[in-house]
């Protein structure tokens, strides 16, 4: 699918193979502020997930697509979860999995290709990503990408004992 490849990277959907990947992304306790996840997932569950991925987005309001560069290395994940098809809008995720993975344009030239792809093949008219304000990378990652800030949520998560405020982004389609 053309709309889901970009110079650097390429997105795909999650496959069997994937399995290790992705339990040790889930199991990774310095991910788990980012992901609201409070205890390990099982490779048992995770296979589960991985055969339940064909679904429809509609169906299961979901989207998980694995980030590969262009030689196709697995180097993250991106979703599309909470979608709401009455109001035409969902929110947006992403994770670059190893840090000498980041600051090398994946993240921000995934987070295009998956807007693009809400906007004109699922017609959302809104996407949106919630960032911890403290998330500096994710935040400039989103901006650059045309996301505005536009709401702030004091003392939104607990992690380790410890509130932390939540920025909300959005951005709106301009595909029409």
């Amino acid at each position: 699918m053309l709309t889901l490849q970009g110079e650097k990277v390429y997105l795909r959907a999650v496959e069997p193979e994937d399995l290790d990947f992705v339990h040790e992304i889930e199991n990774n306790e310095n991910f788990w502020e980012i992901s609201a996840t409070q205890s390990p997932y099982s490779k048992f569950l995770i296979r589960q997930y991985i055969e339940n991925a064909h679904r429809d987005i509609y169906d299961i309001k979901q989207l998980r697509l694995v980030i590969c560069t262009k030689r196709g290395r697995a180097v993250g994940l991106i979703d599309v979860f909470d979608l709401e098809p009455r109001d035409k809008r969902a929110a947006i995720g992403i994770l670059i999995a190893n840090k000498k993975d980041r600051r090398k344009g994946f993240g921000s030239e995934s987070l295009s290709l998956l807007c693009n792809y809400c906007f004109t093949h699922l017609g959302l008219h809104q996407v949106y990503a919630n960032v911890t304000a403290n998330n500096k990378d994710s935040m400039k990652v989103f901006e650059n990408n045309g996301f505005r800030k536009i709401g702030l949520k004091k003392d939104w998560t607990l992690f380790n004992g410890e509130y932390k405020d939540e920025w909300l982004y959005q951005l709106i389609s301009n595909v029409h």
